[in-house]
């Protein structure tokens, strides 16, 4: 069982997504200026021995790994070292396995640093691929990027084996008996003692707190007064946080497809239920269909699916979580809406191969059945960040309004608020993490009307909350996770010029569909 919404940026489906001007505005008048007010010092952390500050990274010729080979010659590979406890920074260190490609014009404003979502996607496998999107802005930045603690080749987590991770399939993630109900959480605590085993001392120390203090050294020893950042889905909470952190800290940070910081983990799970039908709608619209009896369509297929799995030609079966996924996977990018209706027709013709193509695709099983681990690291980082943990008893309540939400998307994200943290091993930080960050430079923040994982209303509160003069909003009327690389010039050439020059756009300009 797993979260089965991802927040992270589609790289691999889609191969997406210093010193120098502060983010001031400047240029056409329009821009929002700096907040004004002293800039607040950081507080909270002790002061950082030399021995981690002064640390010289060994930038080689990156190498190949099990499932790729090296991303070429302008790509470099480093590892940082950084405290495994903040609150001991003279204690033990662990490793995070950075990657960069160095700026290619003369006027280098810096690094640009990247995350691109999850938690638990991996920046030194997706940042080759989406240098092609921001080539622009790889004239003037370094482009850098990295593998959060726990994620990849910086000390990743594996909670359960691929054999383990593949059974985990047959369990019903909607539940309709007690025998259904005891099974999903027997699954649900069998992951968090894997975690306890298999993670250790780590599975403490992967909060997206931490992380945003690893940013912070990750700065200094690259040389950089300010940190130039875009984060992605989950990026965004890591970027507002680090704003909250490090406010004086902040240069150019770009926030795109926004997750929404006033949600604790049953509202996110709303949140996306209505994401979701909402591009789910607009699918079924595109298709002709009238998206109430296109939903009710889907809705009773997956019911049919529960009670009997679809054959496939591999001859493993399509169940009910892998029939949900295949859905969820294709509504990532309009582009991939034609794939969804041949795996829909499919499917009601009784072979469910083309779901559970979807499905490996999103869950990244290879024909092998290795799996990759992005939902394993996301677990273990989400819950210590979640200190939320709803009880069976307070999930069955919440039920009948998931179902409101969505048919389809609400009773799995309904059931998911149990599971998801049952029997965690360590407890939660914050309800909802803090990013007020007053005395930060403008920090750019994109909603998509059209995002089903990160909804568009998440990017207004995003900027509510970062402040007054700090959060700056620009929307997109469009379709698929993320704006920027997704076909709109409107958006790109805004965040373009608000990276390379230092102009913010008006607060709340929109991009239209066709812009």
């Amino acid at each position: 069982m797993g979260r089965f919404v991802r927040w992270a940026a589609v790289t691999a489906a889609a191969a997406l997504l210093t010193t120098g001007c502060s983010g001031g505005s400047s240029g056409d008048g329009e821009g929002v200026e700096r907040s004004g007010g002293a800039r607040p010092t950081t507080t909270g952390a002790k002061a950082l021995p030399a021995a981690l500050t002064s640390q010289k990274l060994d930038w080689e010729r990156c190498k190949a790994t099990a499932d790729s080979s090296p991303p070429g010659r302008d790509w470099q590979c480093a590892t940082l070292k950084v405290p495994l406890d903040w609150s001991k920074p003279d204690g033990e260190t662990i490793d995070l396995a950075l990657i960069r490609s160095k700026a290619r014009g003369g006027d280098r404003i810096g690094s640009l640093l990247f995350n691109f979502g999850g938690p638990g996607a991996s920046g030194v496998a997706g940042m080759p691929g989406y240098a092609a999107t921001v080539s622009l802005l790889r004239e003037r930045y370094d482009l850098v990027s990295w593998d959060p603690r726990g994620v990849g080749a910086s000390e990743g987590v594996r909670c359960r084996s691929d054999k383990e991770t593949q059974a985990a399939e047959a369990v019903d993630p909607t539940p309709d008996t007690p025998a259904e109900e005891r099974a999903y959480l027997r699954d649900a605590s069998d992951f968090a003692q894997g975690c306890e085993k298999g993670v250790g001392g780590l599975l403490a120390h992967v909060s997206t707190t931490d992380t945003a203090r690893d940013m912070d050294l990750m700065r200094q020893v690259l040389g950089d007064t300010e940190v130039h950042y875009f984060g992605i889905s989950y990026g965004t909470q890591l970027g507002g946080v680090y704003a909250h952190l490090f406010p004086e800290k902040v240069g150019r940070l770009v926030l795109d497809a926004v997750v929404d910081p006033t949600a604790d983990l049953v509202d996110h799970r709303k949140n996306q239920a209505r994401g979701f039908q909402r591009a789910l709608d607009n699918y079924l619209e595109s298709t002709g269909q009238d998206p109430a009896r296109g939903t009710r369509k889907i809705a009773d297929l997956l019911e049919r699916i529960d009670a009997k799995p679809l054959d496939t030609y591999s001859g493993r079966k399509l169940t009910q979580v892998l029939a949900f996924t295949g859905i969820v996977w294709p509504l990532y990018r309009q582009d991939s809406w034609p794939s969804l209706t041949s795996a829909l027709d499919t499917a009601e013709q009784g072979d469910g191969s083309e779901l559970l193509a979807l499905a490996d695709g999103y869950n990244e099983r290879d024909p092998s059945g290795r799996y990759g681990m992005v939902t394993q690291s996301q677990r273990v980082i989400s819950c210590l960040d979640d200190k939320q943990r709803p009880t069976l008893a307070a999930t069955k309540k919440l039920l009948p309004e998931f179902e409101r939400i969505s048919p389809v998307f609400g009773p799995f994200l309904g059931w998911d608020a149990a599971g998801w943290c049952h029997d965690w091993p360590v407890p939660g930080q914050y309800e909802t993490p803090e990013v007020s960050a007053p005395g930060a430079a403008p920090v750019l923040v994109i909603g998509n009307t059209g995002d089903p994982a990160t909804p568009y209303e998440g990017a207004r509160r995003m900027a509510d909350e970062l402040g007054k003069g700090v959060g700056v909003e620009l929307t997109w009327k469009g379709e698929g996770h993320g704006a920027y690389g997704n076909g709109s010039d409107c958006v790109n050439s805004a965040v373009n010029t608000y990276l390379l020059k230092g102009t913010v756009p008006k607060d709340g300009k929109v991009c239209g569909r066709h812009e």
